[in-house]
């Protein structure tokens, strides 16, 4: 992990904002590399998660590697993290307050990263990015511009595994990200035979 994010790790670690951190085993902060293109921001830790310290390790996190897979990707080319970093007692949805405590770090991590493209997983997600207006049902897939980041809202892996209908879903919205992606690196490439504006076109498009 480089010299940046080692240091807001811990930050995390020693953190004491809010009551999170009496039941905590580990804190999770996060994990991939500082140049990742994209990052994945979830709701917070579960047990598998606060026992070995690192995002998404049970189920959901199979689902969200194999969603990966299925478009070209692996985790070691995306950042993954949650909202709050340590895990809410019987995975219990982050209260406000913790969200708000833990806010600093995610801003921080942001920063350091500075992705092509948020992905926001699960409404908590999407409320702390983009605002709460903003749910999983209403705007999953749709691709947003805020403070000049793209962020692209999806369900949370989790959900799927509740409910099996939202796989597609879901599968459906990372052949969107992988649309996005490829268009933002169109844009980073010389132009080429009009290539660099269908991609422009292409990112207007959705955003």
């Amino acid at each position: 992990m480089p010299d940046e994010l080692r240091l807001v790790a811990s930050q995390i670690a020693a953190c004491t904002k809010c009551d999170l951190y009496k039941g905590r085993e580990n804190t999770v902060p996060g994990e991939g590399p500082i140049d990742a293109k994209i990052m994945f921001v979830g709701e917070g830790p579960g047990q598998n998660e606060d026992e070995q310290g690192r995002p998404f390790v049970g189920a959901a996190g199979k689902l969200l590697t194999d969603l990966l897979a299925s478009i070209g990707l692996s985790r070691s080319d995306v950042f993954i993290t949650n909202i709050v970093k340590c895990r809410p007692p019987n995975n219990r949805a982050p209260k406000k307050a913790e969200i708000e405590a833990c806010n600093t770090y995610l801003i921080d991590q942001i920063r350091l990263i500075n992705p092509q493209i948020i992905c926001a997983l699960g409404t908590p997600a999407i409320v702390t990015l983009l605002g709460e207006e903003y749910s999983a049902t209403k705007v999953h897939g749709k691709p947003t511009s805020k403070n000049s980041l793209t962020i692209l809202p999806m369900y949370h892996p989790a959900a799927a595994l509740y409910d099996g209908s939202l796989k597609e879903v879901l599968a459906s919205d990372f052949r969107t990200l992988r649309q996005l992606l490829d268009a933002r690196t169109k844009l980073e490439q010389p132009i080429e035979n009009g290539r660099s504006s269908r991609g422009r076109e292409t990112l207007e498009k959705w955003i």
